[in-house]
C-alpha cells in the first residue's frame, strides 16, 4: 500500500528544514548503507549523529506524530530518527530492499526496529530538480514518486525501490522507517480502509447508528493484530 500524505510540514518547518539543509555537511551516503544497499547508493547523507540531524529529525518526528493520516496507514509503534539525503549531479541510488531490522544506535544498547513501512518526505519541490524520481515496485506494478516539498510517501518496507539520477539541481529528502503495531500489510491495509470509511460516515451522517458497530469492528481487530 502507498499512501500519499500531503502538508506533513507546514510552511514554517519546511521553510526552517531547506534554510539549515542548505548548508548541511553532507558525507558520503554509502556510509550507512548495508552491503547490498551500498553497492547501489551514491548520494550524500547528514550524519546521523550531526547536531542538525537530530534538530531537524525531532521537528519531523513532531510532524508525523501529529498527523492523523500517517497514523491510521502506519499504525506506529516506534520511528527510526529520521534521516536527511540529497542528490545531485547524477548520483542515484539503484534498485534495492531495505534492511529488515535497524538498531537505532543512539541508544544505549541498540534498540532493534522492524521496518513494515518505508517513509520518504520530500523537502525540494519537482522543479528544483530533474530526475529523482522515487520508483516503488509492489504487486500492483512500478509507481514513480516525486512529490512537492512537504509531501510524504508511505510504502512497504519489503518493497524493492530506487531513485533515478537527479541531472539538474539537488533533491533533497528526509527518510525514515516505522515499526507499526500491525506487522501485516494486508491487515494494515484493511484497517486503513475501514477507518476511512468510518471517517467519511462521520461527515457525511454525523450520529449514525452504523458507526459505533463499524468502530467497535475496527477497535476488535486492531485487538487481535496488534503485537502489543
Amino acid at each position: 500500500m502507498l499512501v500519499h500524505v500531503p502538508d506533513v510540514l507546514d510552511a514554517g518547518e519546511l521553510a526552517q528544514c531547506r534554510e539549515r539543509l542548505a548548508d548541511a555537511n553532507w558525507q558520503d551516503g554509502r556510509r550507512t548503507a548495508g552491503y547490498q544497499s551500498a553497492q547501489a547508493k551514491n548520494n550524500g547523507q547528514l550524519d546521523e549523529d550531526d547536531p542538525l540531524a537530530r534538530e531537524l529529525g525531532a521537528l519531523v518526528c513532531a510532524a508525523l506524530t501529529r498527523n492523523p493520516t500517517v497514523f491510521a496507514a502506519a499504525l506506529p509503534r516506534s520511528l527510526y530518527p529520521p534521516l536527511f539525503n540529497r542528490y545531485q549531479g547524477g548520483q542515484a541510488f539503484g534498485l534495492h530492499v531495505d534492511n529488515a531490522i535497524r538498531y537505532d544506535r543512539r541508544q544505549q544498547p541498540a534498540v532493534p526496529l522492524r521496518t513494515d513501512l518505508s517513509a520518504t518526505l520530500f523537502l525540494s519541490e519537482p522543479d528544483d530538480y530533474a530526475g529523482g524520481e522515487l520508483v516503488i515496485e509492489d504487486t500492483y506494478g512500478t509507481h514513480e514518486v516525486k512529490l512537492p516539498a512537504g509531501h510524504l510517501i508511505l510504502y512497504p518496507g519489503s518493497s524493492l525501490h530506487r531513485v533515478r539520477p537527479v541531472t539538474r539541481g539537488a533533491r533533497i529528502a528526509s527518510f525514515l522507517w516505522i515499526q507499526s503495531l500491525v506487522r501485516s500489510e494486508s491487515r494494515r491495509r484493511q484497517l486503513f480502509e475501514l477507518d476511512l470509511a468510518i471517517q467519511q460516515l462521520t461527515a457525511r451522517v454525523p450520529g449514525a447508528p452504523e458507526l459505533l458497530a463499524l468502530t467497535g469492528v475496527y477497535h476488535n481487530l486492531l485487538r487481535e493484530w496488534s503485537d502489543v
